[in-house]
């Protein structure tokens, strides 16, 4: 591997600089997704959430809310429950607000992964090639005896640019996959607690004027 980032310093570098580009995007999104976003448990937060709005209880869902900081289902349900003396069509417009910019910094970044595989295994075929091109230049000008030993070398040498491009390329697209599996996980949870939430909220205002909820300051 040495020899091989030696004589084809231009065609392995690029590889290996996607390579660390990857492990740095992988860490941030594992960290980001299985932890800062995702809640311990999302069907019991909505019940929890809904039992407190139809309790009348809007300051103590609230506070539930501000116990899952960072967490974007806490928090599209603490701004609509912020709303929650306004219309339905005020509510809905902030939760489809929150969610959007929630969807966003879900999905940053994760997309990357995909690239970085198709592009490595593209560099690893361009270091192919390009090893392949200088061995059988150097064959034709070769001593008859040495040729077999030189063409053994140089292809030995292309298909190592060719192994090092897919052992980026094949990671990066299984851990692309399972973050977008775990995106779309937590997208659902999203939109059930946007559901959850407007529906209860509805349902509290036919059947009584809900308590104002706390101003922002006093909150947190």
């Amino acid at each position: 591997m040495i020899q091989l980032i030696t004589d084809h310093f231009f065609h392995v570098v690029p590889i290996l600089v996607a390579g660390v580009l990857a492990v740095s995007i992988m860490v941030e999104r594992f960290f980001t997704l299985f932890k800062t976003y995702s809640l311990p448990d999302g069907p019991g937060f909505n019940q929890k959430i809904n039992e407190f709005i139809l309790q009348g209880k809007l300051n103590e869902a609230l506070a539930y809310c501000l116990q899952f900081p960072g967490k974007p289902s806490a928090h599209v349900a603490q701004e609509a429950l912020k709303r929650a003396h306004q219309t339905e069509d005020l509510i809905q417009s902030a939760i489809e607000l929150i969610r959007n910019r929630s969807v966003e910094k879900i999905q940053k970044r994760t997309h990357y992964l995909a690239t970085i595989a198709n592009v490595s295994t593209l560099l690893g075929l361009l270091g192919t090639i390009a090893g392949l091109i200088q061995s059988f230049g150097a064959v034709g000008s070769a001593d008859p005896q040495q040729k077999a030993q030189i063409l053994s070398n140089g292809i030995s040498t292309a298909m190592n640019a060719t192994l090092m491009g897919l052992g980026v390329a094949v990671p990066c697209m299984i851990v692309f996959s399972l973050l977008m599996n775990k995106a779309n996980q937590i997208l659902a949870e999203l939109d059930d607690t946007s559901l959850t939430v407007l529906d209860s909220l509805m349902t509290l205002s036919f059947e009584g004027a809900p308590e104002q909820p706390p101003s922002t300051r006093s909150a947190s």
